[in-house]
């Protein structure tokens, strides 16, 4: 397994600075096989298409730990359920990848890279497919909109109930959403902000920059009570570990707050022997927009606290400065168990804070939106 490891890691290089050719080339020969496939992405490829690329590339490059991520596969094998992607069309992108790779790599890709990378996709696909087909769930639930609120120009809250089938989800995982009245067959992943209910009842907070056109965007503009969406199966790893005895430190920023907040609202039904500290962090003050439930939370439970900071106004009365820095100032976290959630910088800066206190890897869970 080390020698298959590292000849996929050292084959990887010969592409992974030319991601753009790569895909091109993988898509056009997709298509050119069975032109068919076409049908199952978005009309705009771009930012959209490279989903199911990113998952099979990201799992090659983790074959030398296969255990812990057997699960990972098998939910994504539930989650591609979505796509309408079967046995057929796994082969016919086996074909394509390959012939992206060679083509891509030129002059530096050999035989053994080839039967190395045959190999792993076999597995990834057969760990993938096996995950499919013992779910006994459908591709997807519809659901409808209950509330929709926005929260100034760029954020909104809002609730959804999946119809006809119980959706089953942990606190701290996330699901796929389409938007089919404006985007169909585009599908992007948000944390479900609740913990689970008896109700179906997801709450989901999504923010967008300005001008943004896909998902987040039809969500938080175009979106109201009583319209449809689609919501696949839940996926991810960000839950709580019920037989640890370890305290908690949750840090949040921005958006990053929705699988926090579901984390905390799961453990007030049965935590009461584990400290629990919240770093929610932002910019602004008036993007601390969960900062009045988290303090509901906090009265009502002495094992919480929570913790606001503000990067960038000089005018709030809490904590200053970026909140991966304002960890460092409460610390040490080293026998906690930890969950951060954010975009990509901030859980990167936050990582390594924990690092510089010597924080287990074992005992970090993390989400975060863009590529760490």
């Amino acid at each position: 397994m080390d020698n298959f490891a590292r000849l996929l890691k050292q084959s990887w290089t010969l592409v992974e600075e030319d991601r753009d050719r790569l895909s091109g080339r993988f898509y056009a020969r997709l298509f050119l096989l069975d032109p068919e496939l076409r049908r199952l992405f978005p009309a705009e490829m771009t930012g959209q298409g490279d989903r199911i690329l990113d998952a099979i590339v990201t799992a090659t490059q983790v074959m030398d730990d296969p255990e812990s991520f057997d699960e990972y596969l098998r939910s994504l094998g539930r989650d591609h359920r979505k796509y309408h992607v079967d046995t057929a069309h796994y082969a016919t992108m086996g074909v394509a990848l390959l012939d992206a790779l060679r083509s891509t790599a030129g002059a530096g890709w050999s035989l053994e890279y080839d039967q190395a990378w045959r190999e792993a996709y076999a597995a990834i696909t057969a760990t993938m497919l096996a995950g499919a087909e013992s779910d006994q769930n459908p591709p997807f639930w519809h659901a409808e909109v209950l509330t929709h609120e926005r929260l100034g120009a760029d954020t909104a809250v809002l609730t959804v109930r999946a119809l006809q089938h119980p959706l089953v989800w942990k606190a701290g995982q996330y699901v796929s959403v389409e938007v089919p009245r404006h985007l169909p067959r585009v599908w992007r992943t948000y944390s479900v902000a609740n913990a689970p209910n008896d109700d179906n009842v997801l709450e989901f907070h999504v923010r967008t920059p300005a001008g943004a056109g896909w998902v987040s965007g039809a969500l938080v503009r175009r979106t109201r009570p009583g319209d449809l969406l689609r919501v696949a199966a839940p996926m991810g790893s960000m839950t709580v570990d019920r037989a640890s005895g370890r305290d908690i430190l949750c840090v949040a920023g921005g958006v990053g707050l929705a699988p926090v907040k579901a984390i905390v609202e799961e453990l007030a039904g049965w935590n009461r022997a584990r400290w629990v500290h919240v770093f929610y962090g932002a910019r602004h003050a008036d993007e601390l927009y969960g900062l009045a439930g988290l303090e509901e939370l906090v009265a009502a439970h002495s094992w919480l606290s929570v913790t606001p900071s503000c990067s960038e106004d000089p005018d709030f009365g809490g904590e200053r400065g970026d909140v991966p820095d304002v960890i460092a100032r409460y610390g040490p976290w080293t026998t906690h168990d930890c969950y951060v959630s954010g975009s990509a910088a901030m859980v990167r800066a936050t990582l390594r804070a924990l690092a510089g206190d010597d924080v287990p890897p074992q005992h970090i869970r993390y989400d975060t939106f863009g590529n760490l």
